[in-house]
């Protein structure tokens, strides 16, 4: 197996490029693929037919391949051409109707979609002789799999559903003469994350003058989610308001909690960003399971664009005091390839453009 690409730098590969992988075979399905998955940086992935409820989360390390560990912990086969619904509290895999054959200066990262971490669904890429989720080494080739773990809510998935994106970075031969990255950020408000750094530290808002609501947290029992169903829940169903008029909460233990950050973030069309999921020495808790920001997020040349992050954040094994400005996470900007012909929120359906506190599309405004 070849080893992730770490010599030379990498940028990541715009829209226009992806379609050109898809051209290629670099990236082949099981079914056309639909022009409304791929995104300015990124393409979604979708469920197919063949699911197994497992026993336990794995990784199949260098010398297996994903199907071994599905003959030795799967407890059931399931088929999700009439959707099924899977269980909160239990592990499943699903095959994805998406494979991969990755040339030797190409790797590829996985994520989940926004929707689906603001769902509480934990998901992550699995590959044959994987050794990381959510990577794909250069040189790759194979089928691509979906960990799913639902948290908070039991959810009903069918095949097509998209649940997972990947992004993928080509190596260059030649560094940078300087930092493109700084330059690309030069233009941006410093209010801004991303301004003046490749990587931005953010942190928290708990403090709305307009009616001290900062953020929702989860309930413990509801009714499942259908997730082929957009703007139709009751938020009351499923979440308890967080209100605070001091600028601080108490996190509980295993509790699951949707607040949004002080600062608003601002991508550039030559970059995109990625939040580190959990940093251990800001806290016992985890912010974040989907941490992708396509070129343009939250940008306007005039700066009047602007969308704050939304964290997703579960605490682990003791109560946490969060207040407000406190740092929680960080950003990390990367050179693109080249500029995205479409950009987030202009060009292609975007949800959560100029957000500030928002739950998954599938509960109503």
């Amino acid at each position: 197996m070849l080893k992730p690409l770490t010599k030379f730098p990498r940028s990541v590969l715009p829209c226009q490029e992806i379609r050109k992988l898809i051209t290629n075979r670099v990236i082949s399905s099981e079914a056309s693929l639909n022009p409304m998955q791929i995104q300015p940086s990124s393409i979604d992935l979708r469920l197919s037919s063949r699911a197994w409820r497992m026993r336990a989360s794995f990784l199949p390390g260098k010398k297996r391949k994903v199907k071994t560990l599905i003959d030795q912990l799967a407890m059931q086969e399931i088929n999700l051409d009439k959707g099924y619904i899977l269980e909160k509290g239990s592990v499943y895999l699903v095959k994805l109707q998406e494979s991969l054959e990755l040339p030797n200066h190409i790797e590829a990262l996985g994520n989940a979609k926004s929707s689906t971490g603001r769902l509480d669904l934990f998901t992550r890429l699995i590959t044959d002789h994987g050794t990381e989720f959510d990577r794909v080494n250069s040189g790759y080739s194979g089928p691509l799999y979906a960990e799913i773990a639902p948290n908070s809510f039991s959810v009903f998935a069918k095949k097509d559903t998209m649940l997972n994106q990947i992004r993928f970075k080509i190596q260059h031969d030649l560094k940078p003469k300087k930092s493109e990255i700084l330059e690309n950020l030069e233009s941006i408000d410093k209010q801004i994350v991303g301004s003046h750094t490749p990587a931005k530290d953010f942190s928290i808002n708990l403090r709305n003058p307009h009616n001290n609501l900062v953020g929702y947290k989860a309930k413990r029992h509801t009714d499942l989610i259908d997730l082929t169903k957009i703007n139709h829940y009751k938020i009351a169903d499923f979440w308890d308001k967080v209100t605070t008029k001091r600028g601080r909460i108490v996190l509980d233990p295993g509790a699951f909690y949707i607040l949004s950050s002080r600062e608003y973030v601002s991508v550039p069309p030559k970059l995109a960003a990625e939040m580190a999921p959990y940093l251990s020495m800001i806290g016992e808790f985890r912010v974040h399971y989907a941490g992708f920001f396509d070129p343009g997020f939250g940008y306007s040349p005039n700066g009047s664009q602007k969308s704050r992050a939304v964290l997703e954040v579960r605490c682990h094994e003791t109560p946490f005091v969060l207040e407000h400005g406190q740092t929680v996470g960080r950003l990390k900007f990367e050179n693109m390839f080249s500029e995205p012909d479409l950009l987030y929120g202009k060009g292609v359906k975007s949800n959560y453009q100029g957000q500030s506190l928002k739950l998954s599309k599938h509960f109503k405004d």
